[in-house]
């Protein structure tokens, strides 16, 4: 954990990391992946969507493109950049796109002044699986949505 902060969400992720064919072979395009928590209900476990993981401008960094998450309940949202990096195969399967330490670049609140996200400070994606760039050629413009699952666990600072 990241000294200072404290972490305030564990949300399970399920998607697609998406790529597209370009003249020198396949290239990200971004992620697309709805994050869920669980909880146990009378009926058995059930899950609530809490958030939506995508690429998309960052307006605090005048329009760069970052990793974007917005709540489901306030459309809150947070940016953020990779500052460091795991495969270690102790942790990381060979078949899994990295664990990642992100720090936020940017947070806004929702329309209605909601603030679930926006004092993200940090974001840690672990236990990975899946969503690996595609081997071998490729035919340029074919598009690849790569399944993948992830754990997102969201920082905030200790005050």
């Amino acid at each position: 954990m990241p000294a200072g902060n404290k972490a305030f969400l564990k949300a399970a992720a399920a998607g697609t990391q998406n790529y597209i064919c370009l003249s020198d072979g396949w290239t990200f395009q971004g992620p697309q992946a709805t994050l869920f928590v669980s909880f146990q209900t009378v009926y058995g476990e059930a899950l609530q969507q809490v958030a939506t993981h995508f690429l998309s401008a960052n307006p605090v960094e005048g329009g760069i493109l970052r990793p974007t998450w917005q709540g489901s309940f306030d459309t809150s949202a947070v940016w953020a950049k990779a500052i460091a990096s795991s495969s270690d195969p102790n942790y990381v399967a060979p078949d899994a796109i990295p664990w990642l330490l992100l720090e936020a670049t940017g947070a806004q609140r929702g329309p209605t002044n909601g603030s679930f996200l926006s004092g993200t400070t940090y974001l840690q994606r672990v236990n990975t699986t899946g969503g690996v760039v595609p081997a071998g050629a490729c035919t340029v413009g074919n598009r690849a949505l790569v399944t993948y699952t992830a754990d997102y666990i969201f920082y905030k600072a200790v005050k």
